[in-house]
C-alpha cells in the first residue's frame, strides 16, 4: 500500500503576497487565498521568504501609497496570522517587531539585514549613521 504524499509546502513570490494584502486583482486575490486555505486543510504550509517580505514592503509603500509603519504592520499580522508562516531560517518576524515598537529609522530592511548577520554571528557593518541604534552593529565614518 502506498502511502500519501506528505502535505506540501508552499513558497509565496511577492505577487502572491501582495494580492493577499491587497485584494488586488479582486480575482487573483481570492486565487491566492483558496490556495492556502487548501494548503491548511491538506496539512501543508505556506511560507514567506525575508527577501519577499522586503519586496512585499517596499511594493506596498512606492506603488500603493501604504505608509511605511502600516505596511510594517500589514506584514506583520500576515506572518502571525497562522494561514502564512515566515521562513523557518528568516528573520522576518523580529525585523518586523523591531521596526512596528522603534523609530522609523533605521528601516525595515536595515533591521533585516542587521537581523540576519546577527543571526548567521556575523557583525553588521555600515556608513548608516540610524546602524547605531542597532545591537553590535558598528557604523563607519569618513
Amino acid at each position: 500500500m502506498a502511502s500519501p504524499d506528505p502535505p506540501q509546502s508552499l513558497g509565496l513570490d511577492t505577487s502572491v503576497v501582495i494580492r493577499l494584502l491587497t485584494g488586488e486583482p479582486p480575482a487573483q486575490a481570492r486565487r491566492a487565498l483558496a490556495l492556502l486555505e487548501e494548503t491548511q486543510a491538506a496539512g501543508g504550509r505556506a511560507i514567506v521568504s525575508d527577501l519577499v517580505v522586503s519586496e512585499a514592503y517596499f511594493a506596498l509603500h512606492a506603488h500603493y501609497g501604504v505608509p511605511k509603519r502600516e505596511a510594517v504592520l500589514a506584514l506583520l499580522e500576515m506572518l502571525q496570522s497562522g494561514l502564512v508562516f515566515p521562513d523557518s531560517d528568516g528573520c522576518a518576524v523580529d525585523a518586523l517587531r523591531a521596526a512596528a515598537r522603534g523609530p522609523a529609522r533605521p528601516g525595515l530592511v536595515d533591521r533585516l539585514i542587521h537581523a540576519q548577520y546577527l543571526a548567521r554571528a556575523r557583525r553588521p557593518v555600515s556608513f548608516e549613521k540610524a546602524f547605531r541604534k542597532l545591537k553590535d552593529a558598528l557604523v563607519l565614518g569618513v
